[in-house]
């Protein structure tokens, strides 16, 4: 795996997000109040909206456009939703988020 430094943990708000922009589009990171740190696409596969401005609740996000609800953790619609987001894998070096590189690659080659 090719890890990429994206930034320090407090870059992200707690409960919040912070953008990246990837050859693959924006990818926004999302840090619980449990101080972990999650990356997913910031796209809505509903109507787009941004979840990067939604909000950040337990190991979910809420899209602020129409309250479709995904985890963090599997990208997959909660409730009676459907739809999946792509997730990226996230390592914390001490204070440091690590993006896996390698998974951005592959995703922009295909």
């Amino acid at each position: 795996m090719s890890w990429i430094d994206v930034g320090h943990i407090n870059d992200i708000p707690l409960r919040g997000a912070r953008l990246v922009k990837t050859p693959v589009g924006c990818v926004a990171l999302f840090r619980t109040s449990e101080a972990e740190v999650f990356a997913a696409s910031d796209t809505c596969p509903h109507k787009g909206g941004p979840l990067s401005e939604g909000i950040v609740h337990g190991r979910a996000v809420t899209c602020p456009l129409h309250n479709w609800v995904f985890s963090l953790e599997t990208g997959e619609a909660q409730g009676a939703d459907e739809g999946q987001i792509p997730t990226y894998q996230v390592k914390l070096e001490g204070c440091r988020v690590l993006l896996d590189g390698t998974a951005l690659a592959a995703r922009s080659a295909a």
